[in-house]
């Protein structure tokens, strides 16, 4: 067990790894003079990524489902955190969020898609989609997108995804059956729209290039909070709470070290389309490298978008 340990915990080619925290990555980093987006800022590794940001002297706009939840960020961390509702699953509340952020002016250093639910033990529908998609991926896709404007020359967008894209169903994205009918498990529903969060950052990546801007998707890792509060199987969160003791749950402040790295560290700029894991470069799934997969699907999203707002 020593060892597997001390495996997990060695530092990889960026000098950070498995061990490291938010403020570990950016310590040093002035953000004096920038602005961040972190959806599902209220809590978890959302709220950590927001305090490490705020710590280094960044404006962070904490968008979360409700603004007396932003609010209560505010309060936790002053004034350089601006709080605005953004509610994934409500496209107006989506289009309300956006119309904030311009008003205000201010170019975004980055956007980092943090925000998500996790294995509805039931399948339910959003204007006909399955709930889980429509919230972790549209939702951000609407966000994203309506914000790229407003993006600096070198900004950068982190996608949280996960390594439970590897869940996803066998033919990848169901675009036929977004529906979730006939294949809807909670955890192949939940590595689906992980995957399509790895896709969606894949193809803006590919738009992205011969500029200067960054599109980034990372798994946090193991990280037990509030996400998981749809589990219904008790056994499996007592084996998870028992194994963080030992070794594979990080706390909140190590889960969020891999999506600041992305939006922050220096080294990151050369990272354009990648996937990280423990803050170094991961191979995801061949899915997940499929760009015409990843076109289809921006397509799809698009019209999804385009039909609602």
């Amino acid at each position: 067990m020593k060892h597997l340990s001390a495996r997990f915990r060695k530092p990889g080619p960026s000098g950070f790894g498995w061990s490291s925290t938010a403020d570990q990555v950016c310590s040093g980093l002035d953000l004096t003079g920038q602005t961040y987006v972190v959806t599902g800022a209220n809590s978890g590794i959302g709220v950590e990524t927001v305090r490490a940001l705020v710590l280094q002297g960044a404006h962070v706009f904490a968008a979360c489902r409700t603004l007396k939840k932003a609010e209560q960020v505010r309060d936790g961390f002053g004034d350089l955190v601006l709080p605005v509702a953004c509610e994934l699953s409500d496209l107006s509340s989506v289009r309300a969020c956006v119309e904030s952020i311009k008003a205000s002016g201010r170019k975004l250093d980055g956007i980092i898609a943090n925000a998500g639910i996790f294995a509805l033990p039931e399948r339910e529908l959003v204007h006909g989609i399955e709930r889980q998609f429509f919230t972790n991926h549209i939702g951000h896709f609407a966000l994203v997108t309506a914000l790229l404007d407003q993006l600096a020359d070198a900004g950068r967008v982190v996608m949280v995804s996960s390594s439970g894209h590897r869940l996803a169903p066998p033919s990848g994205i169901e675009l036929d059956r977004l529906d979730g009918d006939g294949w809807y498990t909670p955890w192949m529903a939940y590595g689906h729209t992980k995957l399509a969060n790895l896709l969606f950052a894949k193809e803006l990546a590919r738009r992205f290039k011969d500029t200067r801007r960054v599109a980034i998707a990372v798994h946090p890792g193991l990280v037990y909070t509030n996400l998981q509060r749809n589990m219904r199987i008790a056994w499996l969160a007592m084996i998870v709470m028992s194994l963080g003791r030992l070794l594979f749950v990080k706390s909140a402040r190590k889960g969020a070290a891999t999506q600041v790295y992305a939006a922050v560290h220096p080294d990151a700029i050369n990272l354009n389309g990648e996937f990280l894991d423990d803050c170094n470069v991961s191979q995801p799934t061949d899915h997940a490298r499929d760009p015409h997969l990843a076109e289809r699907l921006w397509e799809v999203s698009e019209q999804i978008v385009a039909g609602l707002l």
